[in-house]
């Protein structure tokens, strides 16, 4: 959980069409953090529409989710989306990364020779630390 930013508070806006918003999921603690986003191409009285299909209240309000403004999914207020930063692409980016080797991982089988192989670079690793 992030801190409660401040600054965040003169941010307060209602979405525009065109802005980019992002959703963090996680199934339990030992999971990844998987990344969503998408960006608001309608607008209603009350309702943001996504290009996913998404429909956020257009009200931004304090999140202790992710970031410190967010935006609630309608009919499920406890989900929020927040307003694409720098640092949430960057975080995503790393966050794939994890996923990719994990599931490359579980789904490769190792030939006895592609483990020695791993094995020893391993080994190496560890006599150059």
């Amino acid at each position: 959980m992030k801190p409660l930013n401040l600054h965040a508070f003169t941010a307060m806006k209602e979405l525009e069409i065109g802005d980019k918003l992002y959703n963090t999921k996680q199934e339990g603690f030992n999971d990844f953090i998987r990344y969503s986003f998408s960006e608001v191409v309608e607008l209603t009285k009350t309702l943001a529409v996504l290009r996913n299909g998404v429909k956020l209240i257009n009200q931004p309000k304090i999140s202790y989710i992710t970031e410190g403004i967010g935006y609630s999914v309608n009919r499920h207020k406890g989900v929020h989306w927040h307003l694409v930063s720098l640092e949430a692409i960057r975080t995503a980016q790393i966050e794939n990364e994890k996923i990719a080797a994990h599931d490359w991982f579980e789904n490769k089988e190792f030939s006895l020779q592609e483990k020695q192989w791993i094995y020893k670079q391993f080994k190496k690793l560890g006599e150059t630390n």
